[in-house]
Parts: C-alpha cells; structure tokens; sequence
C-alpha cells in the first residue's frame, strides 16, 4: 500500500483536488492523508464542506499581514515538523502554483519525499505576471518528480525546460471537479438559488464577474470599473452584472465606490456550489480566474480574461475565451460584440474545451498504480 499526502491552502486548490483525493481514497491500494495550510481560511472550509473532505492535519497558517517571505518561511517548517517528521509518505500531492505548493514541494524534496504536481507545466513566460505564481511553479517543476500536465503546450512547456520524465497529459481535474460539483446540486431546489439571489433577474442576460488577482490591483481594476459601468449602462433593460466582489481591501473598496448602477449587483463571494449553479445561470463570463477559464468552456459559457498575459493560452488558442487584459475599450468591444451578435456568440460557446472531460483522476490513480 502507498501512502499518499495531499496538501493544499486556498480554495482553488481544493476544488482541483478534491475529486483526486475521492478517487484515492476509495482504493484499498492507497493510504490517503490529507493537509491543509488555510492560506484562505473561509472559502477553503466552505469547499472542504461541500466536498465531504476529511483533513487529517490543519496548519491554519496565515496571519494578518503576513508577508510573502513569512508566509513562505512558515509553511516550509510547520510541513516539515507538523507532518513530514511525524509520519511517512511515498508521494506528496501539491496542485497548481500557490505559495503552499512551493512550500510543500521543497519541504518534501528534503525529505526525500517523491512531489507529485497537478496542473504542471503551465508558463505565462513572465515571472512578474502572474506574481509570485509563475514563479512557484517553474520551481516546483525542477522538484516534483511527477508532472500531470492538464494539455500538451503544458507537457511542450516543460520539455522546453528539459523536464521529460514522467510527464503526462491528463486533462485537469478542475472538470472532473465540476461535473462532481454539479452532480452533487443537481437536485437541489432551484427556488432555494433563486431566492438567495431574488434581487437578480435572471430573465435578463447574467454578465458575471470575478476579479481579485494581485497585477489587476490600482489602476488596472478602475479601468475594469469603468468598462463594467458602461457595459451595464449600455445593456441597462437587457443584462444584469453580477459580481461576487473579493474581501481584498484593494479590490472590496474601489469595486464599492466605483460600480453603482441598478443592474450592477455587487454581492459576497460565492460558495463553490453557488458559484458553478451562477456560472451554469450566465451569459458571459468576465475573470482572471485561472480555474474559470477552464471550467466555463465546459459549460458553453464565453470567457474574457482580464489579465495581460494567461498561462492557459490553450482556451484562448481554441477559441473559448479572449485575452482582454484591463484595456477598458477592448473589454467594452468584446463584451459588447458577444452581448449583441448571436452568431459571434455561437462561434465561442460552441468551442470544445482543451482541457479536459473529467477523467482526469482515474488516469492520474492509473498512472502511479504502476
């Protein structure tokens, strides 16, 4: 029997690894554990919640203020000493870029722990952008001893880096996690959504917005502002903008000064089922959500990336989402274009998704049972 470690911190990570740990844990062939260092408390415990996931160890590490360099540091030894010196393990599992993976990875490569990555090999080819993630993992790819990538440019990537061994491309388990997700609401009561969010007129077309990432701070989110205010007062009788505005200080405040029109709708971050049932609800999707622009597709829903660069080109290069940055007028253009012309529309919503079709995990379980 192999003895697994999943490690995780932020919501995102959980979505991605929860179907993984399911797949794990119901097979007699493996020991599952499962740590989580709570770099987003709230939201990760909402998704641990939803998903039935039994953590084993909470490192509950984040602290107000925390710097990159504290937070870095902190992580590196509460894993080591809290769980890797308490216990044995064949293989840690980290997902994606976040702090805790890089943290992990290193903390398991000095034990001599075998890495395994999911969702390696993704590059925006600036280490600047997104900050600090594309820097976590290029890293973690030079200690992770196994490379699940979710698409072959991802697998390209890294040959590029003259990473070869062990390399596969598996699609990414963000869809195996949706398809889980909405099998899990599928029954329930419509009206129970419907009432929750009874200020909303679904009747209309629901533009929804997620918008919270680091380089998108200052400047750039007031001109994302301002292109969502004439989106809304351009559409005022046709669209409803919804928008489940982040807690940061940087994001909460400007999104509250600067976005009041009646079919605006500024509400709390969603939970992971309300999220995917509004998702499943909308129109069109604006994010620089790395997660949404995976999972959007396969809900024949059209994307525009407000980020400058993405790591996930492979959307793009399909044909399901839109590079649109913080460039007021061509997020306007965009949204306006798809909002208005139907068989644009069609043309991007009918787009197969490059990343996947929910067998990802199976094939990742298949892969190490060798």
């Amino acid at each position: 029997m192999k003895k697994v470690l999943f490690v995780f911190g932020t919501r995102p990570e959980a979505i991605k690894m929860a179907p993984l740990i399911a797949s794990f844990s119901n097979d007699s062939n493996f020991d599952v554990k499962v740590a989580v260092t709570a770099q987003h408390r709230q939201m990760l415990d909402q998704v641990i919640g939803f998903f039935d996931i039994k953590v084993d160890y909470d490192l509950n590490i984040m602290k107000h203020n925390q710097t990159l360099h504290q937070l870095t540091a902190d992580l590196i030894a509460r894993i080591t000493t809290d769980i890797l010196l308490t216990d044995t393990f064949d293989y840690v599992f980290v997902q994606g870029d976040t702090t805790t993976v890089l943290a992990a990875s290193l903390a398991a490569f000095y034990q001599k722990i075998e890495v395994v990555h999911i969702e390696a090999g993704l590059r925006s080819h600036d280490m600047h952008s997104p900050f600090p993630e594309e820097m976590n993992r290029v890293l973690t790819s030079k200690l992770a001893s196994y490379h699940f990538c979710p698409t072959p440019v991802s697998k390209e990537n890294l040959n590029n880096e003259n990473i070869t061994k062990n390399v596969y491309v598996v699609g990414n388990t963000v869809i195996d996690a949706l398809l889980m997700g909405l099998e899990k609401i599928k029954n329930a009561d419509e009206s129970k959504f419907l009432n929750e969010f009874k200020a909303i007129d679904f009747s209309k077309k629901i533009v929804l917005v997620t918008c919270h990432r680091r380089e998108n701070f200052g400047k750039p989110f007031e001109e994302i502002c301002a292109a969502l205010l004439e989106i809304a007062n351009a559409h005022r009788e046709t669209v409803e903008i919804v928008y489940p505005v982040h807690l940061n200080p940087n994001i909460k405040e400007i999104a509250h000064q600067k976005l009041i029109a009646t079919n605006i709708h500024l509400i709390t971050p969603l939970d992971y089922p309300e999220l995917i049932w509004m998702m499943d609800k909308s129109y069109l999707i604006l994010t620089d959500s790395g997660g949404i622009q995976e999972e959007a597709p396969s809900l024949r829903k059209p994307v525009l990336v407000l980020r400058e660069v993405t790591e996930r080109r492979e959307g793009v290069d399909a044909g399901t989402a839109i590079l649109v940055g913080s460039d007021k007028t061509k997020i306007v253009s965009e949204a306006v274009k798809l909002l208005d012309n139907q068989s644009y529309y069609s043309s991007i919503s009918t787009s197969s998704n490059p990343y996947g079709d929910g067998t990802t995990c199976e094939q990742i379980k298949g892969i190490l049972s060798l």
